[in-house]
């Protein structure tokens, strides 16, 4: 069994789908099953690597459009890899990737993995849509992450026969290799204030302007860490000093590994203010749970953000675009001193019951397995 995994980019070009493949890819080759990457580059001139035994192709980008790299080089390499596989399998949205699929035509499987709908970009998507229509024809299986985003997707609803949920699944061992003193380090660094903690791309649909905005509401001793980057970084850290919240607010940029797991066992919750179904799922809020910590959520219609995370059982569930909600939530999640342990406690065993790795690779074998069974 070979499988390509088709998508827009791969860390360390970090997002929460670039993390989930990267889990895949060596999940999958680790278990002896030969899986390799293509994706764009986010520059010019195209690269070719070899990670742990399994080969990642970069093809050139001219640039983005409408958030798509544009890549041409990823049609000349499919076309040229393609037949080396059983199975291609599509991470969505990428409408390059998909192109590229329908200008190629590989005679192989097809598995689409639908992380998310177009939400944002409404009137391109009007342009977009034959070719996806096209692609969910073609496709032998549809993986969504949770019943909650497929009764919400109109896509989805017109393709349900092939839909096949698959809760995401992440491998946190390297949660383990932080230190009590990289911990201690990092909280007396915020002079042991309580440290409540966003972790991901600054692009609009996480809605950390509503963060920043909640933090004039909280008490001194909390202070909130932004980590990660993006194109709203400038504009959100303007907006902490018009409301005059630097010394609350702190934005640590993009985190390696190392840094990533020690922030979030030194924080007291992880924030997920949200506020779009283009956050189908929250992979981050499973991180935290492996790290035992508790969640801060949005409500989000159709969104799997809350079933990942449940409302006084591993956290709590706020209304989304509400400063004040956000932060009474903040403020009172580690008031209960009983409740929240409680919390933490949960968060533990839903990661390790419902979204370890183990599980999530598992389903995905057995997909491949179905799929290649028609032969």
């Amino acid at each position: 069994m070979r499988i390509l995994q088709l998508g827009k980019y791969y860390p360390p070009d970090i997002g929460g789908i670039e993390s989930l493949v990267m889990h895949l890819t060596e999940e999958l080759n680790r278990r002896g099953i030969r899986s390799d990457v293509l994706c764009a580059r986010k520059k010019i001139g195209s690269v070719t690597e070899r990670s742990r035994g399994y080969q990642i192709w970069r093809t050139s980008s001219l640039g983005t459009f409408f958030s798509t790299a544009i890549s041409p080089a990823m049609i000349l390499r499919l076309k040229k890899v393609s037949t080396h596989y059983n199975v291609i399998h599509i991470h969505h949205p990428d409408p390059m990737a998909n192109l590229a699929l329908f200008l190629v035509k590989p005679k192989c499987h097809l598995v689409v993995h639908w992380h998310s709908d177009i939400v944002r970009q409404k009137r391109s998507l009007k342009l977009y849509a034959p070719l996806l229509q096209w692609m969910l024809r073609r496709a032998d299986v549809i993986i969504v992450s949770s019943e909650a985003y497929m009764r919400g997707s109109a896509y989805l609803q017109m393709f349900r026969s092939k839909v096949k949920v698959i809760p995401y699944g992440i491998n946190a061992d390297a949660a383990h290799n932080v230190s009590k003193q990289d911990i201690h380090n990092l909280k007396k660094k915020f002079d042991d204030r309580k440290i409540f903690l966003s972790l991901g791309r600054l692009v609009y649909y996480k809605g950390l302007s509503y963060l920043v905005q909640a933090t004039t509401h909280l008490t001194a001793d909390h202070v909130i860490i932004i980590a990660g980057d993006g194109p709203q970084r400038s504009k959100l850290e303007n907006l902490a000093s018009e409301l005059g919240v630097q010394n609350t607010v702190f934005f640590a940029g993009k985190l390696s590994d190392t840094e990533r797991w020690a922030f979030l066992h030194s924080c007291e919750a992880l924030v997920l203010p949200s506020v779009e179904r283009s956050e189908a799922f929250g992979i981050v809020q499973v991180e935290a749970m492996a790290c035992g910590k508790p969640v801060i959520s949005t409500d989000i219609k159709h969104s799997g953000v809350g079933w990942v995370n449940k409302n006084n059982v591993t956290g709590l569930v706020v209304p989304p675009k509400d400063p004040k909600s956000l932060a009474k939530a903040i403020q009172t999640v580690t008031q209960d001193k009983k409740r929240y342990n409680q919390m933490c406690h949960n968060s533990l065993l839903r990661y390790q019951s419902t979204f370890h790795v183990d599980a999530f690779i598992d389903k995905v074998i057995d997909t491949y397995v179905d799929v290649l069974a028609d032969d």
